[in-house]
């Protein structure tokens, strides 16, 4: 499975590596910039996947029902723009416009940000807690192909529990989708 090897580079309790990245908005952000989220949930994505086309709005979803609680998502786009340019830096701006994102895009063109945290698909949703440590990493939901309907929405439960202060009653679920396109 290639999900196995994001799950043993970052384990539950691991702190999230930091990074350096340039948003959609041309800012660039740490982690420290998102030291007072109770809960933050970063999440692997890009702009041509189905599978992330399937879940956009479930993302934004989230972000709009937990960001008054403390929720900070934060989407990475780490693929490699030059055989898909849909996933360039201005096919983000492009998406994320089209489809009104209501939370931070960042840009990792070096790919180094999806290695240090071990991300092999996209969507690949990693939730930490309030001091940054790794609390969940997996699936939105059980939605496994794009045209399915999901009936379980684990991450929505995940963040529930750590906004209580709570364990999430998983720590990793499969996530499914299209693997993150690497550089040579």
């Amino acid at each position: 499975m290639v999900l196995l090897k994001s799950l043993e580079k970052l384990k539950t309790g691991d702190k999230a590596p930091d990074f350096n990245l340039k948003g959609i908005d041309g800012k660039t952000y740490s982690l420290a910039d998102f030291k007072d989220a109770k809960a933050l949930l970063i999440i692997f994505m890009c702009n041509h996947c189905p599978y992330v086309k399937a879940k956009q709005e479930t993302i934004k979803d989230l972000q709009e029902k937990y960001k008054d609680k403390g929720l900070i998502l934060v989407g990475i786009n780490s693929n490699e723009s030059e055989n898909y340019p849909e996933d360039s830096f201005d096919g983000m701006i492009q998406t994320a416009k089209e489809k009104n994102y209501n939370f931070v895009y960042l840009h990792d063109e070096t790919q180094e940000i999806a290695k240090a945290y071990g991300a092999s698909c996209t969507p690949d949703p990693f939730l930490f807690d309030a001091e940054q440590k790794l609390v969940y990493h997996g699936r939105l939901n059980n939605q496994m192909e794009p045209d399915q309907e999901p009936t379980e929405f684990d991450m929505d439960e995940a963040i529930q529990a750590v906004l209580e202060g709570k364990k999430p009653k998983h720590e990793f679920l499969y996530s499914i989708g299209c693997s993150i396109k690497w550089r040579n």
